[in-house]
């Protein structure tokens, strides 16, 4: 069995020690299709399962306002690799956690690691690692990368993740958000081409921002009236 695992995080997160560190430096760097940014690809194996690991780029968010965040985003959605490691710095939790949100939302099988643990506790930041988890319903493993600190155990979640179910997490926005995403979403899920391909709630809140890739999605739609009727 080859798993396929997605490396994503903020930039200055660990993100290619953690990289280096599960392919031991061994990746084949090219570029991502149609672009000019690096792609590296590397292998790694664990209990005898291979894994594929795939660094995205360095991204903030999955807005698509930047080819980093569209390149992300488009290997979520269109390559749905079995697992996402989504690299979170545990001495900036708010900021980091705003990505994780928009990747539960997007339906990957998320593992957390949560990276520079060392960092956090420096500070006297207290991190109840078990409460995350359960809140935001996907492991998460505490890691300091540098010194190769929990990178089995982040291994581990990632096989138990990639062989079990993943957890749909909905994040409410509020009743007047609410009824429109979901009458949008009754409008896509007639569209059984878009709604095969993209999870519906997650294309309803982006219509709703105006996400203009998503947007371009809707234009090919023969549902466009129905659902552009209704964010007028």
């Amino acid at each position: 069995m080859t798993i396929r695992v997605a490396l994503i995080g903020n930039p200055n997160v660990g993100k290619s020690v953690i990289f280096n560190a599960l392919t031991g430096g061994r990746a084949h760097v090219g570029n991502w299709p149609g672009k000019t940014v690096e792609k590296k690809e590397g292998i790694c194996r664990y209990k005898g399962e291979r894994i594929e690991v795939v660094d995205l780029p360095g991204t903030y968010s999955l807005t698509a306002h930047s080819i980093d965040e569209l390149i992300a985003r488009d290997y979520i959605v269109k390559e749905k690799p079995d697992v996402v490691i989504d690299i979170v710095d545990a001495s900036n939790l708010e900021r980091n956690l705003y990505l994780t949100l928009q990747l539960l939302e997007l339906e990957a099988n998320v593992v957390v690691a949560l990276n520079k643990f060392d960092v956090a506790e420096s500070l006297g930041y207290e991190i109840d690692v078990q409460e995350l988890s359960r809140i935001l319903g996907v492991p998460v493993v505490p890691t300091v990368a540098t010194e190769g600190k929990g990178l089995r155990e982040l291994l581990e979640a990632v096989v138990e993740s990639a062989k079990g179910r993943k957890r749909v997490i909905t994040v409410s926005y509020g009743k007047a958000a609410e009824e429109l995403i979901s009458k949008i979403e009754k409008a896509i899920l007639k569209d059984r081409g878009l709604s095969s391909r993209y999870p519906t709630r997650w294309l309803a809140i982006k219509i709703l921002e105006g996400d203009e890739e998503v947007l371009k999605e809707v234009e090919r739609s023969p549902y466009k009236s129905e659902i552009l009727e209704i964010i007028q």
